[in-house]
């Protein structure tokens, strides 16, 4: 069996317990800047996303994805993934840290498999866009949709007809063939950075100023469906992966927050 080597970056904004599992690698996401008490730049011991290329400054809107952008300029490996410090793959479905994904569960698909996306999350009685209308800002989406169409006409169709599903593969996780992350990737932060032109964060929310890391939660889905349409990638080259939150979800609060959300128009103004 031929060996694939594989990195995936593990974003976080604070000292954490990590994978053991030598593909996880650490990132500190929004490190530039960032002092500590006494005033010196804060240091988890993790590397830092404002080394080498990056796009660290842009974290407090981009989230997690200045960690994705660090790993597609600066790593080298036939895959490269990410995930959240409280949200990783998980071939057991049971939390807690002896049960993340690991390199020997991950080998045999090595190879075969392009492309590992989390299981999908499903809405159920919202599609993705509804729900994001009624949570966050329809906006968004509608000025991303014009982006799309001016730039990558290609893509229009399945933008369509993704944002019209109940379901689709969230949290910005992924483990890529590193040229299809590059493929991706440029795709991605073009239309970012076109959006930032076009939409300010300067009326928002902190929370809420934080919406282009949640669209592209939902172009990804866009750009794996163009790429399955247009023969690029095969639907057995695709493999989903259960995954597991490593702190707990207070689900009433996020139950009633979601109803306010979609019957009285008050959108989210925090995590769970």
């Amino acid at each position: 069996m031929n060996e694939f080597s594989v990195k995936i970056i593990v974003a976080t904004h604070k000292k954490y317990q990590m994978p053991s599992d030598q593909m996880y690698i650490p990132i500190h996401v929004g490190a530039d800047g960032k002092k500590d008490a006494e005033g010196n730049d804060l240091d988890f011991g993790y590397i830092k996303d404002n080394t080498g290329d990056n796009i660290s400054n842009l974290n407090p809107s981009f989230c997690e994805l200045t960690g994705l952008y660090w790993a597609w300029k600066n790593l080298d490996a036939d895959y490269i993934g990410l995930v959240h410090y409280r949200r990783h793959f998980s071939k057991k479905r049971k939390v807690g840290f002896e049960n993340v994904l690991t390199y020997k569960e991950l080998r045999p698909y090595l190879g075969s498999t392009k492309i590992f996306v989390p299981n999908k999350r499903r809405y159920y009685i919202e599609t993705l866009y509804s729900h994001y209308a009624h949570t966050h800002y329809a906006a968004h989406l509608d000025e991303t949709r014009k982006i799309i169409a001016d730039k990558y006409l290609s893509y229009l169709n399945s933008f369509d007809t993704v944002i019209n599903r109940t379901y689709g593969y969230m949290f910005n996780m992924m483990i890529m063939d590193k040229h299809l992350l590059n493929d991706y990737c440029s795709w991605l932060f073009d239309i970012l950075f076109e959006l930032q032109k076009r939409i300010s964060t300067n009326d928002l929310s902190a929370f809420q100023g934080r919406f282009y890391g949640r669209v592209s939660e939902i172009i990804f889905n866009v750009w794996l469906d163009e790429k399955m349409k247009s023969g690029v990638l095969k639907k057995n080259e695709i493999k989903e992966i259960p995954y597991i939150h490593m702190e707990k979800i207070n689900w009433w609060k996020k139950g009633m927050a979601f109803f306010n959300a979609k019957f009285f128009g008050n959108r989210y103004d925090g995590s769970f």
